[in-house]
């Protein structure tokens, strides 16, 4: 099996234009070893509310089954939702294997060349878990294996991974009636980092997006109708 190495180019964000290039690569090093400040993020607060000891779960838990640009990519080039692990609404079958699923996400990774999604997956890929060679059906199980490894260790618990990506302050994202049970949890744990609420008011000023008059329109009604007063209250 020939394995094609990962590599990333330091310039693949910048222009072409060598003078624009130029600029760009020194207002990026002047920043660069900067604290980063998160104003969005959907960084759900509870990975950092129990304690140290907590992990994120296998790889396919992590990078496949929550990312939405991912699966709705490969969801628009015929691989259904059910094979990579989402969940049906009508609670049907799905697959639940995440090796299964890691695999079909591997045979499948070319389809994001040049998405956001790809470049994001490449650099966590590299930077974060050391992976050295491109993700490929060949390569799907000695890298998911790889970051398995990684993941179930401490160095790399949510709050040691907040530490070393060096974050000064992250926002996360919450609904209006959020009773942000997790940021206090944050909070009285004595852990001393910076995890602050945003509000996200979607529930409340998209109230008439109301699609059809069948169960699902009075079901959303009633939800968006409760979510209202909830807030209101």
């Amino acid at each position: 099996m020939v394995k094609e190495r990962l590599e990333l180019n330091t310039d693949r964000f910048f222009d072409p234009n060598p003078e624009v290039r130029k600029i760009a690569r020194e207002l990026y090093e002047s920043v660069k070893d900067a604290p980063i400040i998160s104003p969005h993020g959907h960084v759900n607060p509870e990975l950092f509310a129990e304690g140290p000891d907590v992990r994120f779960g296998n790889p396919t838990e992590l990078l496949i089954i929550p990312d939405h640009y991912l699966f709705r990519m490969l969801y628009s080039q015929g691989i259904s939702m059910e094979s990579l692990g989402i969940h049906r609404v009508d609670g049907s079958k799905i697959k639940t294997d995440p090796k299964k699923i890691w695999q079909i996400f591997a045979e499948n990774f070319y389809l994001l060349r040049g998405t956001p999604t790809g470049i994001w997956l490449d650099y966590e890929f590299k930077e974060v878990f050391g992976i050295e060679y491109k993700l490929t059906k060949e390569t799907a199980m000695e890298i998911y294996e790889t970051i398995n490894k990684k993941l179930d260790s401490p160095e790399f618990s949510p709050r040691k991974l907040f530490d070393r990506f060096k974050i000064e302050v992250l926002a996360t994202t919450n609904s209006a009636t959020s009773d942000l049970a997790h940021h206090k949890a944050i909070r009285n744990s004595g852990w001393k980092r910076r995890i602050i609420p945003t509000f996200r008011p979607d529930s409340v000023i998209k109230l008439g997006r109301l699609r059809r008059l069948t169960f699902p329109f009075s079901f959303n009604f009633c939800y968006n109708y409760i979510i209202w007063n909830t807030f209101l209250a």
